[in-house]
């Protein structure tokens, strides 16, 4: 009975998208005003998915053939030297089944290597260790990949397009590069479209097609599903991040990724690994990175709902929002990404707390001081507490970072400059770049979009003027969606950076009352986070 009534496999990330698409239509599409901004919204969320669906591909297939290559590689080499060393476990190669025992010599029998198909992978293409130890192996096998290898695969053959040899090869960069180009297509419209969001006034109240118990029950339970996928995750299904977030805290580099993407059998994801495989400092922190997961996506969930009922007046939308969240297709693909939800939940919770500007900045330098982006979101908010505020505002955020650069000093004065560096992303913009700078594009290109960036972020401190809370959310989102373009390390991946304010965007009512010298107090004992010291709208 266990068989059919307890047995679980995770869905396949297409079949998700499908049915994550069909229920998002059906409880948020705005069946009797066809042309609405809040379908045209729908309709850019659920079109994020095929770029993100199409990178993973190809990065999957890219590392697959590197893989095979390697093994056949080892194998060659194996057959061809006998006296070379070759890893514990059967005298083989890991990947390489030994020969069958028929009761004949090996060297006159027709040898047949047989090669497993190699690891799999996450969205951001980091590898996914899934071989099974060898039982006459009885040493720790780590589990630890090398975390660049692909991308300096695709940097070195990038630089020399003739070293590429294989047609696969050509086929997954190609397609990993499709898969990019449609992401920025798709995040250019929304950045677009919250260009435009200062400018719409009349914003009727458009609430989701369920009541609010309904939205409870479907929102708890994807959270608990969703949450459950990370908290079982074996450490097999690890994905160590290393490099690929670019500029960052070291912390943030050392977290493992938790990946609750499905392993299908035949990529060897049907044997769990044991906790005996791992020591004592990666189980840390994998248990670590699970806890940072499940916290982060917990603090945006509340988040939102605490946004939507004390800031809208509006709990139906809060609830809402968060069930968007939920079922937006990258939210199921990304779930173990601790470097893609963490720093979202601090952002969600600087607007919740934007009344208190020390405790808002707090979230911001924490923000700021984990992965480095955030920090372009200063000038919009001090503009918004320029009146009021702003000089608890910045002190506050000051102080953060000041604090995370002393943490770091107690790893070793000897990589302090270096942590401080990489926190602070104090390096050239075309060293070592990720992503669709090495499958397609030059990372020269990169300068002219950075320059365009800072124009943005600069842009913000003088307009739109004077700022409201609902302005500072739409432009914090621009802020963010704008990274995208010009993060060297898989820019158009991190999509929760924005994506809960874009959702808090598409959700609010008019708070054109909600400015700084209204809702900041003068002293450090004013309103809190739930007062109400100006008119609830609804």
């Amino acid at each position: 009975m266990s068989e059919f009534l307890l047995y679980y496999k995770r869905p396949d990330p297409t079949t998700w998208v499908y049915l994550s698409s069909f229920l998002t239509i059906g409880l948020y599409f705005v069946f009797h005003r066809f042309w609405s901004f809040r379908n045209l919204d729908l309709v850019l969320l659920i079109l994020l998915a095929p770029g993100l669906l199409m990178v993973h591909e190809g990065r999957r297939r890219l590392l697959r053939e590197m893989e095979s290559v390697e093994l056949r590689e080892e194998a060659t080499v194996a057959d061809v030297d006998p006296d070379v060393e070759l890893p514990p476990g059967g005298g083989v190669s890991p990947g390489v089944a030994p020969p069958e025992d028929s009761g004949t010599d090996a060297t006159d029998s027709k040898r047949e290597d047989r090669i497993d198909p190699p690891p799999a992978e996450n969205a951001a293409g980091a590898e996914v260790v899934t071989d099974p130890p060898s039982v006459a192996d009885e040493t720790k096998i780590p589990l630890v990949a090398e975390p660049n290898a692909l991308d300096e695969r695709l940097e070195s053959t990038a630089e020399d397009p003739d070293s590429l040899e294989s047609a696969e090869e050509v086929s997954a960069k190609k397609l990993q590069r499709r898969g990019f180009v449609f992401l920025f297509v798709i995040e250019l419209f929304i950045l677009v479209r919250l260009l435009c969001d200062p400018l719409m006034n009349r914003r009727p109240l458009l609430d989701p097609n369920l009541a609010v118990g309904g939205l409870y029950f479907i929102s708890i339970s994807l959270f608990i599903f969703m949450m459950a996928n990370v908290a079982t995750s074996t450490p097999r299904m690890r994905v160590w991040q290393g490099p690929e977030l670019g500029p960052g805290y070291a912390l943030m580099h050392r977290l493992p990724t938790i990946t609750t993407r499905p392993v299908s059998a035949a990529l060897g994801g049907e044997e769990p690994a044991t906790e005996d495989e791992l020591d004592a400092s990666n189980r840390s922190w994998t248990v670590l990175a699970k806890v940072l997961a499940i916290s982060a996506h917990l603090a945006i969930i509340a988040g939102v709902v605490l946004i939507g009922n004390r800031h809208f007046g509006n709990l139906r939308s809060g609830v809402g929002c968060a069930l968007l969240y939920l079922l937006v297709p990258y939210t199921a693909q990304m779930t173990g990404r601790v470097d893609h939800a963490l720093p979202a939940a601090l952002l969600l919770w600087a607007v919740l707390c934007y009344r208190r500007p020390s405790i808002a900045g707090v979230f911001i330098g924490l923000a700021a001081g984990l992965v480095y982006y955030p920090l372009f979101l200063l000038p919009l908010w001090c503009s918004f507490y320029w009146q009021r505020g702003v000089r608890r505002f910045a002190l506050s955020v000051v102080v953060t970072l000041a604090l995370l650069v002393v943490l770091l000093s107690l790893g070793g004065t000897e990589s302090l400059f270096e942590h401080f560096r990489r926190m602070f992303g104090l390096f050239l913009p075309t060293e070592e770049p990720r992503g669709i700078w090495v499958v397609g594009w030059d990372p020269q290109w990169r300068l002219p979009v950075i320059v365009a960036f800072g124009i943005l972020s600069f842009l913000f401190a003088a307009w739109p003027s004077p700022k409201n809370l609902g302005t500072l959310i739409s432009c914090s989102a621009t802020v963010m969606v704008a990274v995208q373009f010009w993060h060297g390390y898989g820019g158009g991946l991190y999509v929760a950076w924005f994506l809960p304010l874009l959702l808090l965007t598409i959700f609010r009512p008019n708070l054109e009352d909600r400015v700084a010298t209204k809702v900041v107090s003068r002293s450090r004992s004013g309103s809190g986070i739930g007062s109400n010291s100006s008119p609830v709208l609804s």
